[in-house]
């Protein structure tokens, strides 16, 4: 080799070997990136924190101390992906950050327990700060919807009700895919995500499964599947019939029917499970934990037990049967029902004499405190159609409806319902923090399911 090329050869290998030491003696430390949010949620393993761009981040993190509704400001090394499921970073540290807003001691405590909810709380009353009283009202009214779909878009463009309640009709002759749009186009122009209910019990009252074009049979009632399969029969009809809901869009089913009615005679009997205290208390519970993680929820009614009672919608009706009866026969239903999560109650019209003589169940508000004191129930009491004859001629109906303690209330006279509830408030008669409470229930409840996060502009 020659002394050019030998030096030549020479130099290269200073170069490389200058090169890898200084790569590898640099500061070369991963860069921090932080991230601002709250805390959506948490699991075992999880966290789900949403950004100042209503973007959402998963972690993979077992050792998070803060509640579901929390501030914070976390450190990372690593890059976030919007699209990936879970982020493949390494978190270092989560801190508090000051609220500059309404904070979880502002709550009214008469409104805070322990329930099926709390963890949504603070969420739920940050977004009450944002609300106006026309919109607060709106909240708590589960409407009738209207005869057109175009009309009800233009109604929730205008009121932005706490959600629809659609019935047979308007399902008629529609496909899987109009019913889809019809759905997804009401919640597109919603500032809070709505409730799309229907009344889907099986039987004598099926509002989709009427359609052949979104079911090949309507769905039985609950007493035939129960004599055909018992309950494992029961908690296959609702995980069904969850999924066929969800799939369209409906995220509420006003059932089961969990009263009892053992005698072919009653009103009832023909929608109600056809047996006793102890079957019907194991329906509801099997009912209800079968309806979680669905994306449906599912109703108890018609609190506190219809009884042998009248037909409601066309009149009157009085329960004249003792307190200790209704507690040994009907409560147990509920109770049941409530033990296994259930998220909302609805309350009859029933006028039961030995608890209140002065007023239907569903204006009564001794028969609330029997639900949420005596029953513990922490999740949303919803009545039923306020337009039924057995209530709809009552003077200052809604007005007596949300000051009972309901918390949602199922109206078709949608204007004049919203505005005497708006005068109530206004002239006093309602106390304005009686529909923030109950405005404030429902929205913890949609943050529980998790619509408000997932849709919101």
């Amino acid at each position: 080799m020659n002394k050019k090329l030998y030096m030549t050869v020479v130099l290269i290998i200073v170069v490389a070997i200058g090169a890898f030491v200084l790569l590898n003696t640099g500061d070369h430390s991963p860069t921090i990136h932080t991230l601002e949010g709250t805390i959506l949620s948490k699991s075992e393993n999880t966290i789900m924190i949403k950004d100042a761009n209503d973007v959402t981040y998963t972690f993979d993190e077992k050792d998070v101390t803060f509640d579901v509704g929390s501030k914070v400001v976390i450190t990372y090394t690593g890059l976030l992906n919007k699209n990936a499921k879970l982020q493949e970073i390494k978190l270092i540290e989560g801190k508090d950050v000051a609220e500059d807003d309404a904070d979880s001691d502002e709550i009214n405590p008469e409104w805070l327990d322990d329930g099926l909810f709390s963890k949504y709380y603070t969420l739920a009353f940050r977004k009450l700060q944002t609300m106006s009283l026309d919109e607060k009202v709106a909240q708590v009214l589960l409407v009738r919807y209207p005869d057109s779909d175009q009309k009800a878009i233009d109604l929730m463009k205008k009121y932005q009700f706490g959600g629809y309640v659609l019935f047979a009709r308007d399902f008629n002759d529609k496909t899987e895919e109009q019913v889809k749009k019809m759905t997804s186009d009401v919640q597109n122009v919603m500032k809070i995500p709505a409730l799309m209910a229907v009344d889907e019990e099986g039987g004598t009252v099926v509002r989709v499964s009427s359609n052949p074009n979104l079911r090949t049979e309507r769905f039985k009632a609950p007493s035939e599947i129960y004599k055909e399969g018992g309950l494992d029969a029961i908690k296959s009809n609702t995980i069904e019939k969850s999924e066929l809901l969800n799939r369209l869009g409906l995220n509420v089913n006003l059932a089961p029917v969990v009263d009892v009615t053992t005698s072919p005679s009653d009103y009832m009997y023909s929608r109600s499970l056809q047996q006793n205290t102890d079957i019907t208390s194991n329906f509801a519970k099997t009912v209800i934990e079968a309806s979680k993680g669905t994306g449906v929820s599912y109703t108890l009614k018609h609190f506190p037990g219809y009884g042998n009672n009248a037909d409601t919608h066309t009149s009157g009706s009085t329960d004249s049967r003792s307190y200790e009866s209704i507690l040994k026969n009907d409560i147990p239903p509920f109770e049941s029902g409530i033990a296994a999560g259930a998220e909302s109650v609805l309350v009859s019209h029933n006028t039961v004499t030995n608890i209140d003589k002065s007023n239907p169940a569903s204006l009564s508000s001794t028969i609330h405190d029997l639900l949420r004191d005596e029953l513990n129930f922490t999740g949303v009491i919803i009545t039923d159609d306020l337009d039924m004859g057995a209530v709809s001629q009552i003077d200052n109906v809604v007005e007596k409806a949300i000051a009972a303690g309901n918390d949602m209330l199922i109206v078709t006279d949608y204007e004049n319902d919203f505005n005497a509830i708006k005068k109530a408030i206004q002239n006093g008669n309602v106390k304005e923090d009686v529909i923030n409470k109950a405005a404030f229930k429902v929205i913890a409840w949609k943050y529980y399911k998790g619509l408000i996060y997932d849709n919101q502009k």
